[in-house]
């Protein structure tokens, strides 16, 4: 016969039962994380499928030049549109249409010839090809009903080599990942809190040097090396750095405030509410309402925002977004120290 012995009898390293392993293994704050970790998941899918599904206009700021009676007639129509794809508004000429394109005022203008049965559209694809296209269709319906023809005319024509108009948001979702990782690493490499003000401020120091280091990179990459993205390098690099920080920061406030769960508030504010907010696969006006809004107030939407801008608008209609940026940077910083001088003092 066969004899067994304790050794040949599977034992959990601990000597328990096995549902005394499971609670030993899957304790209250593993369960707690996971739970986390499923609700990001969750809110992930709900947000990029909530904000990308079913793209359409709404209210693109879109200007009509033509007569006086002319003009108040065809914005009375574009603004009665099923939908209200448009937010039309009569301009004096054809100079300032293409001079608020340029300044970002608005994304489009149709200029009527009284004279003639042929308008011409005005886009700017570097703002996004999609709503160029999307603006060529609502005008090619409506001309039509008008048995009338029109000509595109891009004032702001994207590079040939940025796939519609997408460089800038990924060149600026590089910058942000490099952020919120970079920041991780520093605050979970000896503990996910602060030690003390000192420790938080060489923290922040490294992360202003990686911030530098990742703009002049993203610069160099989208511009000298692959030639996918045109404008000032050295604007580029500027924002990158600003981004980069901006998220890192943002990254290290949260992580003092909330510890290791810091970085999971990182990647909601950071993935799932501002990259799909950000106006990259869809400019700002084809996404639905809530995202619309929260975009330019995100690090990606500002940072997506400000890119174009420098690429394909001469820098132009670039304050706000910097600005946000700007308080993302100094908010991080701020509440960092602040969360770090707080530990130091209930340690004292």
């Amino acid at each position: 016969m066969t004899q067994t012995t304790d050794t040949d009898t599977p034992r959990s390293p601990s000597g328990g039962s096995f549902l005394t392993e499971v609670k030993d293994a899957v304790t209250p704050r593993a369960t707690l994380l996971v739970i986390a970790v499923l609700a990001l998941q969750l809110l992930f899918i709900a947000s990029y499928v909530g904000a990308l599904h079913n793209p359409r206009p709404r209210d693109v700021p879109f200007g009509v030049v033509a007569p006086a009676a002319a003009a108040g007639q065809a914005v009375t129509r574009l603004d009665h549109l099923p939908g209200s794809p448009l937010d039309p508004r009569a301009l004096p000429d054809a100079a300032t249409a293409r001079r608020q394109i340029q300044n970002r005022d608005i994304d489009g203008a149709l200029v009527i010839d009284p004279s003639g049965s042929t308008d011409t559209l005005l886009v700017a694809s570097g703002g996004g090809r999609v709503l160029a296209t999307v603006l060529e269709n609502l005008t090619r319906a409506l001309e039509a009903s008008q048995h009338r023809t029109f000509r595109t005319v891009d004032v702001a024509p994207a590079s040939r080599t940025d796939f519609n108009g997408l460089t800038s948001f990924y060149l600026v979702v590089g910058w942000c990942v490099g952020g919120y990782l970079c920041a991780s690493i520093l605050a979970i490499s000896t503990g996910a809190r602060p030690a003390n003000p000192r420790r938080a401020v060489i923290r922040l120091g490294a992360m202003a040097m990686v911030a530098v280091v990742g703009g002049l990179g993203g610069a160099i990459i989208v511009g000298p090396i692959l030639d996918a993205l045109p404008g000032s390098m050295a604007a580029l690099w500027g924002l990158g750095a600003l981004i980069t920080f901006a998220v890192g920061a943002t990254t290290l406030a949260l992580q003092g405030l909330f510890g290791i769960v810091g970085i999971g508030l990182a990647i909601l504010l950071v993935v799932i509410a501002g990259n799909p907010s950000a106006g990259g696969a869809f400019p700002l006006p084809l996404l639905p309402p809530f995202w619309q809004a929260i975009g330019p107030a995100l690090p990606p939407g500002a940072g997506t925002w400000a890119a174009r801008s420098i690429a394909y608008f001469q820098s132009n209609a670039m304050t706000s977004a910097l600005l946000t940026l700007g308080a993302w940077a100094l908010g991080g910083i701020v509440v960092t120290l602040l969360a770090a001088r707080t530990r130091r003092n209930r340690a004292t």
